[in-house]
């Protein structure tokens, strides 16, 4: 399909210039608040938790604070894990569930595990519910060395202040706003031809490829279940064009697509997909998918250490 027919900026087969780039961002409009929606529970956490500001972005440094959430008495001999979300901004239960297991569930598993969580790495994103940064960048394809997003090179600092990570958790979702404009947008962007696809209804993860942890993806899968519905393969044996390799599971190289998944040198990593515009699930259940994706994985790593 061509991209003129599904997307307003830009010339059909051709790149986004600087000034389709500024178009692009004078488009964007704040839907909600950081300050409102996030930083209040963030700030809620403090009496119980190691609360850090890792970075702000440069945007508006006063705006958008960058903070982690830690598990309290730090100890080297334990295994560190990893939970990212809001990497994407627009996807609500990624930032949500991260914060509700902070919540409910970090001062439990950190007799076990040292935790670090990034509950919302891009707030602009998270504001104009967007899944590119200002600049037209996606982040989650900007995880390599000398990052073009400011969003991506704070996370990557960040984890390298902690050392070595056995697990990692990052939280996404899929949404219908997918098709109707993030990858329309997309196929502008980089001036080619839009194809239409389907987006899955329910929870699926994805592996890295290149350590597919099967069992590992298995006890998330499991655990998700019983808070809602789990993403079938289509009519090719796919979800959003990759191989479904068991149950509700695809495969990405992660470190090779500069995905988030990817850095840090993990033992166990998934990332989650939940599908908030199922009309079977509310934003309650979406976040609490998100919750039980991190419960399963922990419980299943907890059996073999």
């Amino acid at each position: 399909m061509n991209t003129q027919e599904t997307y307003p900026i830009g010339t059909p087969g051709q790149k986004w210039t600087e000034q389709d780039r500024l178009a692009w961002r004078a488009s964007t409009q704040v839907k909600r608040l950081y300050s409102e929606e996030v930083l209040p529970r963030i700030e809620a956490l403090k009496a119980r938790f190691n609360v850090e500001q890792y970075g702000a972005l440069s945007y508006d440094s006063e705006r958008f604070p960058l903070f982690s959430i830690k598990s309290n008495d730090w100890n080297n001999g334990k295994p560190t894990v990893l939970i990212s979300g809001g990497v994407h901004g627009y996807e609500t239960s990624g930032v949500q569930g991260a914060l509700l297991f902070a919540d409910q569930h970090l001062e439990a598993y950190s007799k076990h595990f040292n935790i670090v969580i990034a509950p919302c790495v891009s707030p602009w994103g998270y504001e104009t519910i967007n899944r590119w940064n200002p600049l037209a960048i996606d982040p989650n394809r900007s995880f390599y060395a000398d990052s073009p997003a400011e969003e991506s090179a704070a996370l990557q600092s960040l984890v390298a202040s902690i050392g070595d990570v056995l697990v990692h958790f990052d939280l996404h979702e899929t949404t219908d706003t997918d098709e109707t404009e993030f990858r329309p947008a997309l196929a502008a962007r980089d001036g080619i031809e839009y194809e239409e696809d389907i987006i899955p209804d329910g929870f699926y993860t994805v592996g890295d490829s290149e350590n597919p942890q099967a069992d590992f993806q298995a006890a998330v899968i499991a655990s998700v279940a019983k808070v809602t519905h789990i993403a079938p393969a289509d009519n090719k044996g796919q979800i959003i064009g990759s191989d479904v390799v068991q149950q509700g599971v695809i495969l990405y190289p992660m470190i090779k697509l500069g995905l988030c998944g990817g850095v840090s040198n993990c033992q166990y990593h998934t990332t989650t997909e939940v599908y908030p515009d199922s009309p079977k699930v509310t934003d309650e259940e979406c976040n609490q998918a998100q919750v039980a994706a991190i419960i399963g994985g922990l419980d299943y790593v907890l059996s073999k250490i």
